[in-house]
């Protein structure tokens, strides 16, 4: 049996893994490079490797991407969108091609044609064409499933609203597979115009290509310089659905990568004109040496070099693992390294109140940009990579990443002889000067004052979120417009607004006035689960502010429950219980409530019990039974079809579990939850089912 300490590292690993898989496939906020990313990903991998009864079905290393947010409908993938292997040096490289030989033994590594492509650092996206007119956009998301983002694609310039007749006659089914990026100029001018604007500045192209692709508001989107790479084609359907019934050219039925490519130019697609086809596995790594020397002259965001065989008839000899094709790979630049100075240590805090030490530097030209600040994560961070204020350190930055201090450098010249004394985290918020708090067993440190200043702006933008407390029109700019006039400070003043001092900003007339205080009054019917979840405590996200607000039915009680009671509630544990009871010990905290209170917004869970009269005469069918919503069922959004499972005393988790009473099943579902269904037993039930489930807490005949 494997070691204790190893048991405990995998699942260590795989937690963070999946955190930081949220954080960039789901908020499009990294905290960590790939390179840091990668080496947490290899870590997990061998002690699987080398203690099989360690690893698990649900393992990330078996997994693509991330689960779709809820803010978008859901769209099943014809044919998975796969992730990539990676190799970071050339002997792994060469590992990976002796790998092709195996699999095909007559494969000649000399003669063998590659497709080198620049790995762009952008948005996977899968573009759906019928007949040749552009008809749906959707993520990566799990590789099964993505995100429904066809209104804001139609918005990007360089995306065919139908393919170009050179290519006719069409396919009556395309998928194209590419990259929806912002060139570098783009970037740093939209920067400019936000910073202009008191706005969020983007830490990287990526992220501001992500974070634009996710915009409720068609318009927003269409607003931002975005573009788009063809790499790929999907699957293909050669009859004509509507007036197109002739089969497609020749061109659709390409025999090779290169081939495909072109075809895709031919039909209006842009293709990187950086893609080259070489002949042998040393012309491929001549191309990534050239490439990585290129990557800052490139307009373009670049982190690697995508290597394919070129032939497509080996793709399928070679076939594929449960998460990439065993045809292609990633070569991934090194990170850039040089040594500054490290003029101070700094602390900044988030819309959580996390104090995240970072670097002030000299500034740097490292990973194609001028570098002047770096992460240092946290505490034990600084610690463990012993860098003090005024050493020389070392600097590295893979490309379109935060820039991370790697050590101290001792021996360098410039290194002062006498090093100033260690850093110590501060007690109190640079911001606000309440205490910085580090709870039992976290590597973090927090501030929990909720009136915080740094917290202010994007506690507000959480709080107004779609899956919080839903204001429509109320994000980023329009938050800061707000707390830059004075009008709010907190999320309590949202209900104070009036039209008149609406008006007077710029950009908003008196429709949009009425439409924004619309909305805000309307999110005071959101029940007490929607609440929690605005009010950003620590460790509290939907399925947990669900469970509690279902436990204990109102704002009144949870208020008075000891730490202990909250622990009881099944999914909550010790340290989401006393991440709450800290919250509401803070008397700034409890003063925005109150006023939240006296605002009139529910405070109540509907069927909870002790909820008083909300939800008052609906039957508890579904009284201590788990019931996992998957997938957009007929009549009920998500949240509506999960409001009326707790409605009826039941709980709706976010995912499936041996003790599951049922998986209901609604269009586009989710792939994990299906899969998990089926292997543990779970009753799944279509909309039918649901209904009667609903009324009578009994499952349909099978």
């Amino acid at each position: 049996m494997a070691k204790k300490s190893e048991a405990d590292r995998a699942d260590e690993l795989r937690a963070l893994i999946n955190h930081h898989n949220e954080r960039y496939h789901v908020l499009d906020s990294p905290e960590i490079s790939d390179a840091e990313y990668d080496a947490l990903v290899r870590e997990l991998r061998e002690i699987e490797t080398d203690h099989p009864e360690l690893a698990t079905p649900d393992s990330p290393t078996l997994a693509v991407g991330a689960a779709p947010s809820s803010l978008f409908a859901e769209v099943r993938h014809q044919t998975p969108m796969m992730s990539l292997d990676n190799a970071q040096t050339e002997a792994e490289l060469q590992g990976w091609a002796d790998r092709l030989v195996r699999l095909a033994p007559d494969l000649d590594l000399a003669s063998l044609e590659f497709s080198c492509e620049p790995k762009v650092d952008g948005v996977a996206m899968s573009l759906t064409y019928e007949d040749g007119r552009f008809v749906q956009a959707a993520t990566r998301g799990n590789g099964v499933v993505g995100e429904d983002v066809t209104a804001n694609v139609a918005t990007v310039r360089s995306v065919p609203r139908e393919l170009a007749r050179a290519a006719a006659p069409f396919p009556g089914r395309l998928a194209v597979r590419g990259e929806i990026y912002m060139p570098r100029a783009e970037f740093d001018a939209l920067n400019e115009r936000q910073a202009a604007a008191g706005g969020k500045v983007f830490a990287n192209p990526r992220n501001s290509a992500a974070g634009s692709l996710r915009q409720k508001d068609p318009k927003m989107t269409a607003a931002r310089p975005l573009a788009f790479w063809a790499y790929q084609m999907g699957e293909l359907e050669t009859e004509g659905t509507q007036a197109n019934r002739s089969k497609p050219g020749k061109g659709w039925s390409p025999a090779s990568q290169s081939e495909a490519l072109a075809q895709l130019k031919v039909a209006g697609f842009p293709v990187s004109p950086d893609a080259r086809r070489v002949t042998g596995l040393e012309a491929v790594m001549k191309r990534c040496r050239e490439l990585e020397e290129r990557r800052h002259d490139l307009p373009y965001e670049i982190d690697g070099v995508v290597v394919k065989v070129d032939n497509l008839a080996l793709h399928q000899t070679l076939g594929q693992t449960s998460r990439a094709p065993r045809w292609a790979i990633a070569f991934k630049f090194a990170p850039e390294e040089l040594s500054t100075r490290l003029v101070d240590i700094e602390v900044s805090i988030g819309r959580t109140g996390r104090a995240t030490p970072f670097a002030r530097l000299s500034p740097i030209f490292v990973g194609g940009s001028t570098v002047q600040l770096a992460t240092l994560h946290n505490e034990d961070q600084v610690a463990l990579k012993g860098v003090r204020p005024g050493d020389m350190v070392l600097v590295h930055k893979a490309g379109d990443v935060i820039p991370e201090v790697v050590g101290p450098v001792l021996d360098h010249p410039d290194q002062p002889k006498r090093r100033r004394p260690r850093w110590r985290f501060p007690t109190e918020c640079p911001s606000c000067g309440g205490p910085l708090v580090r709870l039992p067993g976290e590597s973090d440190t927090y501030c929990t004052n909720i009136d915080c200043s740094a917290q202010r702006v994007q506690r507000i933008v959480h709080f107004a979120s779609r899956g919080a407390m839903d204001i429509e029109g109320l994000g980023d700019q329009r938050v800061v417009q707000l707390v830059a006039a004075g009008l709010i400070a907190d999320p309590a003043d949202l209900y104070g607004l009036e039209t008149g001092g609406l008006v007077a900003l710029e950009g908003l007339g008196e429709l949009s006035a009425a439409n924004l205080l619309g909305a805000i009054e309307a999110s005071k019917r959101q029940p007490l689960s929607r609440l929690l979840v605005a009010l950003g405590v620590r460790h509290v996200g939907p399925t947990v502010a669900r469970d509690i607000a279902s436990a204990f039915g109102s704002l009144h009680a949870l208020m008075a429950a000891p730490s202990g009671a909250l622990a009881a509630v099944d999914g909550v544990g010790q340290v989401i219980a006393d991440s709450i009871v800290g919250f509401l010990a803070n008397p700034a905290n409890t003063h925005v409530l109150e006023r939240l209170v006296a605002a009139g917004l529910t405070t109540e869970q509907p069927g909870a019990a002790g909820a008083g009269t909300a939800g008052a005469g609906v039957e508890q069918t579904l009284a201590g039974k788990s019931v996992v919503v998957t997938g957009a069922v007929e009549g009920y959004t998500r949240e509506e079809a999960e409001a009326a499972i707790v409605e009826r005393g039941g709980k709706s988790p976010g995912s499936v579990s041996k003790s599951t009473f049922a998986l209901v099943l609604g269009e586009s579902p989710g792939a994990s939850k299906l899969t998990k269904a089926e292997s543990v037993g779970t009753p799944i039930l279509d909309a039918a089912g649901f209904a009667k489930l609903l009324a009578t807490g009994e499952l349909p005949p099978a």
